[in-house]
C-alpha cells in the first residue's frame, strides 16, 4: 500500500465523507474512490459502508485504521525530524510555565523534542506577580499562561487547555466540608493579592471583583509573590484564595483543601510570545502545539480544532487586582 493510499484512507476514515476527504487532501473524489476501492480489492474486504446518506467503517476498516494511524504518524514525526537536522535546526528554546504547566503540557514538549532533537529545550518558572516580566526581558522565548491577554505587544496562540477554578481553603475552614460554593460566598471571604501591580483584566479572569449581584469580593489579605506563599497564607487561615483547577491536581498538601466554585467560568490556558521575537523555534513549537492538540481533537469525539484567539484590543494595567492564583 503507498504512503498517499494510506493518507486517503485515514483522511476517510476520519471525514466519513468522500467530498470533504478530496477537499482535504487537494484531490479529486474520483481519485479518493478509485484508492478505497483498490484497498479494498487488495484485502479482500469492504472499509467501508456507503449509503446515499452516509460512510461508515466497517469492522475490518475500523481495525485498518487502528493500526495504520500510530505507524503513519510515526513516518509523518520520523520525517519531520530528518528534515528539522537537513534544514540543521539547532539552537536554545526557553519556555516560560506556571506552576504544573510542565507536566499538562507534556505531551506538546514531547512532540516538539522529537521532532527537534538538536534544539535545546530549557524551561522557567513565571509567577502570577510578575506574569509578563520575564517574556519582555527576553528571559523566556514563549510562556504558558491564563486567558486572555490583551497586551499590544504580546501575540496570543493557541488554546491549550480549559478547566474549572477551585476554591483554595484550610481545612479547618467552614467551606472545606461544603460539596462547592458560589461566587457570592466569596464575597464573605478575604483574598491574598499580588505584590506586583498587575493587569486587572488578566486576574480577573481568575476571580471577578465582583460577585453577580454586585457584592464586592476583597482583596484584603496578605501580599504573596508566588503559587507556595499562597498555600502557606491559606494554611494559616489568613486567607482563602481562588486558583486554577491544575492546583487541586498538582499540589495537594496537609491542611489543604480544594472546593469547586460553580457560576465561575473555565479558565483558559494558552501559549504566548512576543510580536517582535516571533523566531523560527517559536513558530517551530507552536505548531507542534497545534499539530498536537489537532491530534487530541480528532481521538476525542466531538472536539473541535485548536482554538487561536482572535488579536484583543489593548488593556491599561492598574495596580492591586483582586486575587492571587495557583
Amino acid at each position: 500500500m503507498e504512503l498517499r493510499d494510506i493518507e486517503i484512507f485515514l483522511a476517510l476514515a476520519e471525514e466519513l465523507h468522500f467530498g470533504r476527504t478530496a477537499e482535504r487532501l487537494h484531490v479529486s473524489q474520483a481519485r479518493v474512490s478509485q484508492s478505497i476501492a483498490k484497498q479494498e480489492r487488495r484485502i479482500g474486504a469492504p472499509l467501508f459502508e456507503r449509503t446515499s446518506r452516509r460512510v461508515e467503517l466497517t469492522a475490518i476498516g475500523a481495525r485498518l485504521h487502528d493500526d495504520l494511524k500510530a505507524g503513519y504518524q510515526r513516518i509523518q514525526d520520523g520525517i519531520e525530524s530528518a528534515a528539522a537536522a537537513a534544514r540543521g535546526t539547532t539552537g536554545v528554546l526557553t519556555l516560560g510555565l506556571m506552576c504544573a504547566q510542565a507536566f499538562d503540557q507534556a505531551s506538546i514538549l514531547a512532540r516538539f523534542k522529537d521532532r527537534y532533537p538538536g534544539v535545546e529545550l530549557r524551561f522557567r518558572e513565571v509567577v502570577f506577580s510578575d506574569p509578563f516580566g520575564m517574556l519582555r526581558a527576553g528571559e523566556v522565548d514563549l510562556e504558558v499562561t491564563w486567558l486572555p491577554v490583551r497586551e499590544p505587544d504580546l501575540t496570543v496562540g493557541p488554546v491549550l487547555a480549559r478547566e474549572p477554578h477551585v476554591l483554595m481553603v484550610a481545612e479547618g475552614h467552614p467551606f472545606a466540608a461544603r460539596g462547592s460554593v458560589s461566587l457570592e460566598d466569596l464575597a464573605d471571604c478575604s483574598f491574598p493579592q499580588p505584590v506586583n501591580p498587575v493587569p486587572a483584566y488578566w486576574m480577573e479572569a481568575l476571580m471577578p471583583a465582583r460577585t453577580p449581584s454586585g457584592r464586592p469580593i476583597p482583596a484584603d489579605g496578605p501580599k504573596i509573590a508566588t503559587f507556595q506563599e499562597a498555600q502557606a497564607v491559606v494554611a494559616a487561615g489568613d486567607a482563602v484564595c481562588v486558583v486554577q483547577g491544575e492546583a487541586a491536581r498538582h499540589f495537594p498538601r496537609p491542611g489543604i483543601a480544594y472546593v469547586p466554585i460553580t457560576e465561575q467560568p473555565l479558565g483558559v490556558w494558552g501559549l504566548i510570545w512576543r510580536t517582535a521575537h516571533e523566531t523560527p523555534l517559536v513558530r517551530a513549537f507552536v505548531q507542534s502545539a497545534v499539530d498536537t492538540l489537532a491530534e487530541a481533537a480528532q481521538a476525542a469525539p466531538g472536539a473541535g480544532a485548536p482554538e487561536v484567539p482572535q488579536a484583543p484590543e489593548p488593556a491599561r494595567a492598574v495596580p492591586e487586582p483582586a486575587a492571587a492564583r495557583g
